[in-house]
């Protein structure tokens, strides 16, 4: 059996430590951490949040993931606060101090002025008895055995932990202001999550004059020129009233010439796709993807409430637009009869 390296055994060490700093906040999650959560849940303001070096970094990630999950924060720097940005704190909103000591004089400095103002204080920090602690309306006790760091200098195990313990009322507050996947998508309207719960169809479709589309009786060389102008390798086919009776698409036009028939004289009603699938306005994007993976087509046709077709999407375009695709092939609605 071969004897892990010095580089692997530190390493596992040092997630080792981190670890089990995590894993002693779990007995720590009291009656403090229930007020520190109530204090931030009936907070008519904002979410104040700050720290200095390391602990200013692991605020400013607890502001984030605050904003993203429905709790409104910012981050403070306590040199900013003394030099003119103390002017944005209200008696409204709720401050989170964050110290491994408790005893930083940055934030020490600044405990009148949160008093002076009248603003609720929760302090994070590594020693509960300390300034912080002691001047606060709550504490949270985020105090690590050990380092990581060998020389017990470098924060590690416990930026570790105050993020898990930031995380933890971020959560907490997620949950208890029923905030959804919706809501989640509203703050991130550009990310994939956000596409997926907000894109409709109708922003991805084509529509008016760029939906191709011929009638029953048009011959194979309109129905093609139809095709290639428009170029999304289908075409509705309609009646004289504008009604969708079918959709041509390149399969159908592969199984055409497979046949070896004389085609001179083929009209769109002999080829195309009868009753193809099709969605309504006001559907996600997300949804009509799901359709084309599901029966395997490459274009979907949007109808009103008369069966007329008003647009068209391409698997294409969806996919472009960070939906994101698995394992749809290079299908069409003709080729698989929908």
């Amino acid at each position: 059996m071969s004897i892990p390296s010095f580089e692997i055994e530190k390493g596992k060490n040092v997630i080792r430590i981190e670890a089990a700093s995590v894993a002693a906040l779990e007995h720590r999650i009291d009656a403090s951490f229930e007020r520190a959560v109530m204090l931030l849940f009936e907070c008519k303001g904002r979410v104040i949040v700050t720290g200095v070096g390391k602990s200013g970094i692991i605020g400013r990630k607890i502001v984030a993931t605050m904003n993203s999950t429905g709790t409104a924060a910012f981050f403070l720097h306590p040199s900013d606060a003394v030099h003119g940005d103390f002017g944005m704190v209200r008696s409204d909103d709720v401050v989170i101090s964050i110290s491994k000591s408790g005893n930083t004089q940055e934030l020490v400095k600044l405990l009148p002025m949160f008093k002076r103002v009248g603003v609720p204080m929760i302090a994070m920090v590594g020693n509960p008895h300390s300034q912080l602690g002691r001047n606060s309306d709550v504490v949270l006790d985020i105090s690590v055995d050990e380092e990581a760091c060998p020389l017990d200098l470098a924060p590690t195990a416990s930026t570790t932990a105050t993020l898990a313990m930031g995380d933890a009322l971020a959560v907490t507050l997620l949950e208890k202001r029923n905030f959804s996947a919706e809501d989640f998508a509203l703050f991130h309207p550009g990310g994939t999550l956000g596409k997926r719960l907000l894109l409709k169809i109708e922003e991805m479709m084509v529509s008016g004059d760029q939906v191709p589309t011929v009638l029953l009786e048009a011959n194979l060389r309109d129905t093609i020129l139809e095709m290639t102008t428009k170029r999304l390798g289908a075409t509705c086919v309609v009646d004289e009233s504008g009604t969708l009776h079918g959709i041509v698409t390149d399969g159908d036009l592969r199984r055409l010439l497979q046949k070896k028939m004389d085609i001179s004289s083929v009209c769109a009603r002999e080829i195309m796709t009868k009753n193809p699938k099709t969605i309504r306005m006001g559907v996600l994007a997300s949804i009509a993807l799901q359709e084309m993976e599901t029966f395997n087509i490459t274009q979907l046709v949007i109808v009103d409430e008369l069966h007329k077709p008003i647009g068209m999407v391409h698997l294409h375009d969806l996919v472009k637009a960070g939906l994101g695709s698995d394992g749809v092939e290079n299908g069409s609605a003709g080729e698989t009869g929908v």
